[in-house]
């Protein structure tokens, strides 16, 4: 998969990715606008042209992002280095929702059609989480 952000500055290249999760996290929602829809991707990917920002929003994860026109570029976990990266910077791709996670903090002013697999906050923890207490 290949995307850029919106001025071109860094283009993202990473696996082949057919499903999107979705995070309803407040820290999601603050820094994209809306809920954050993105494919987890293993730590193989790609930055190409200037180098993107990166800010630690947790002791677990940075989100990165273009330091020219803001693009977000990527969701990372630290400890293992994989990426979250939105779907949005794929505009030739067609994406399916495969699940949904902190659901518990999901606002009631949006719903979604789509039936996933749903998770909360304690639940991604509870399953996810290493040392992240």
């Amino acid at each position: 998969m290949k995307g850029s952000c919106l001025c071109g500055a860094i283009e993202v290249v990473a696996g082949e990715h057919s499903e999107i999760g979705l995070c309803h996290c407040s820290m999601c929602r603050r820094w994209s606008g809306g809920p954050l829809f993105a494919a987890h991707c293993d730590d193989k990917v790609q930055f190409n042209g200037a180098a993107p920002k990166a800010y630690r929003s947790s002791e677990w994860a940075e989100r990165g992002f273009c330091g020219e026109c803001g693009t977000h570029l990527f969701y990372r976990l630290v400890p293992d280095g994989a990426y979250f990266l939105p779907a949005g910077l794929f505009q030739d791709r067609e994406f399916a929702l495969s699940s949904q996670i902190f659901i518990d903090e999901k606002p009631p002013f949006y719903t979604l059609a789509n039936d996933t697999p749903t998770l909360t906050g304690k639940q991604v923890f509870e399953q996810f989480a290493t040392g992240a207490d």
